[in-house]
């Protein structure tokens, strides 16, 4: 059956033709497509138009083309969240009704580098705790975690506890509330080092969140990069017209 029953350019029939192909399971995730040839001739369209329908749906990640390989269905992401909502790894997974966890893998103290000094204003006698830990989706790795920060700003049994939230030790004491933060967001390919902790082959792409997080005073008090695996996880934000 062809596509060619309303009057909206073809190409975007092509898209909702192949996105309820994928909604209904008749193409399922990680399943390979046709090839374009199959595709065009079942379509009723020309290569040309299915390119321009492949091309938007993969920036919607819905398809991922990896070359010389084939088109493949992205699976949906099972955890998604605002990007200008300040939550929790946790509680992201908690929506999509699963258990979190954490796997603590090593901390570490050092002095700090010229970055330190400057990001979170501290002294040169200070020391620099860097934590990394993964984050688990019943019992799934899904976020590999690096978080830095004062040794002084956490209490001093933090490390060996291990599973305690880092913002609730942060905020334990009663002098440091995390107010807001700062993200920058990157996909990556596949990362020597956090990949094989995620459990990703090499077809599997991240997102990098780095973020600085500030106190009601915008003090830098943390710093994270978190490696999220981008068929578990999608981020949006609200933006208004000004």
């Amino acid at each position: 059956m062809t596509i060619k029953a309303d009057h909206r350019h073809l190409y975007l029939q092509v898209i909702d033709r192949l996105k309820s192909d994928i909604e209904t399971g008749i193409f399922k995730e990680n399943e390979k497509l046709p090839s374009e040839f199959e595709l065009s001739k079942s379509l009723g369209v020309s290569r040309a138009t299915l390119r321009e329908a492949l091309r938007l749906l993969e920036e919607e990640n819905v398809i991922v083309r990896r070359h010389g390989v084939g088109t493949f269905v992205n699976p949906k992401p099972l955890f998604t969240s605002g990007i200008e909502h300040l939550s929790s790894i946790s509680s992201m997974i908690e929506a999509a009704g699963m258990e979190p966890g954490s796997r603590f893998l090593k901390a570490t103290e050092s002095i700090p580098s010229e970055e330190d000094l400057k990001r979170f204003q501290c002294d040169d006698e200070d020391k620099i705790l860097t934590i990394e830990r993964v984050r688990t989706a019943d019992g799934e790795p899904v976020v590999y975690c690096i978080d830095r920060l004062p040794a002084s700003f956490l209490p001093t049994d933090f490390v060996e506890k291990k599973e305690v939230s880092l913002f609730s030790a942060l905020e334990q004491s009663g002098k440091i509330h995390v107010a807001y933060a700062v993200t920058y967001i990157d996909p990556i390919g596949y990362h020597e080092q956090a990949s094989p902790i995620l459990n990703c082959g090499r077809e599997t792409a991240l997102l990098v969140l780095k973020q600085l997080h500030y106190d009601d005073h915008d003090q830098v008090v943390l710093y994270s990069k978190n490696y999220f695996r981008a068929d578990k996880f999608s981020f949006h934000v609200v933006r208004k017209r000004v």
